[in-house]
């Protein structure tokens, strides 16, 4: 979905005003330029945010489940560019960040972009590893700092906040065996499963739940095929290999919503990630400004 952060302040500001030409004047643009904003931002959602009555604007549940959320990307803008504001001298040097292995699928390149046009000078070394890894590597020193999914292993750590959270689901080619319903633990291993992070294996976040849920239920999981990423198991399951659990969002990021299927696990399987940095060693101005714009953009993704 296309959204821009200027939609989102206008939204929030026809929400507060309750009327297009108020929020118009509290943001010191036309209302025509408002309108037409809201309306671009109601299309790319595909569903109606207002309803126009003669009181002015009303919220539909829709516009009401959008709310919370335009407000925590707007916050994370707010603060990214204080982030910038305080780290204004940087003019140079490099910095080392590490992510997970599909962040580049999101919006780590529109950030490293926006990052990059603020701070031409600023050298930037981004490694994208299984979550495992990165911590590794931010905890041995070799990273300033890493965006990775939940849970790593703490030891000399600072783990933040979760900054972002996706939903890992079921995967096919197949779509007409799924029927819509959520697949289960027990269902999950009698399945074909063709599942990344081969490396990794059970230590990948993701695959760890699944373990624990796996053994939980006196089951064992054995895919039939293991890979490094989550697009080459998509790969193969487009090509009728097997069936994978991945991130919902990566459907839409790789152009497959035509060509699979999916439905959420039972119980829904979520992924939540957050920033890391080395125990007793504070990020870098350059860091500090480079975390707060890939926080900007992951919080706008998430709307």
């Amino acid at each position: 979905m296309l959204m821009t952060l200027q939609q989102l302040r206008y939204f929030l500001a026809a929400v507060e005003r309750g009327s297009v030409s108020g929020a118009a004047e509290a943001c010191f643009v036309s209302q025509p330029s408002l309108s037409e904003q809201l309306r671009r931002l109601e299309q790319g959602l595909g569903v109606p945010l207002f309803l126009r009555t003669n009181r002015g604007l009303v919220l539909t549940d829709a516009g009401r489940l959008l709310v919370p959320r335009a407000e925590r990307a707007v916050a994370a803008a707010r603060d990214a560019e204080e982030a910038v504001r305080d780290a204004g001298a940087i003019v140079s040097g490099t910095v080392a960040f590490g992510t997970f292995s599909t962040a580049h699928h999101h919006r780590l390149g529109a950030a490293i972009a926006d990052f990059r046009r603020q701070y031409p000078g600023v050298r930037l070394r981004i490694i994208s590893r299984n979550s495992t890894e990165t911590a590794d590597a931010v905890r041995r020193g070799e990273l300033e700092a890493g965006l990775v999914a939940l849970p790593v292993d703490a030891r000399g750590l600072v783990v933040g906040e979760r900054v972002w959270t996706t939903e890992a689901v079921y995967i096919t080619a197949d779509g007409d065996r799924l029927r819509g319903e959520p697949r289960s633990i027990q269902q999950l291993a009698a399945a074909q499963l063709v599942l990344p992070e081969v490396l990794a294996g059970d230590d990948d976040p993701t695959r760890r739940q699944l373990h624990d849920r796996a053994a939980d239920a006196d089951v064992r999981l054995e895919p039939i095929v293991e890979v490094e990423s989550p697009a080459a198991a998509l790969d193969l399951v487009v090509r009728g290999v097997g069936d994978t659990i991945a991130s919902r969002s990566l459907i839409d990021d790789l152009g497959l919503a035509d060509r699979v299927a999916w439905v959420p696990l039972d119980p829904p399987l979520m992924e939540r990630f957050a920033f890391i940095t080395p125990r007793g060693a504070p990020a870098s101005a350059a860091m500090t400004a480079l975390i707060g714009t890939i926080e900007q953009h992951l919080a706008l993704e998430e709307v």
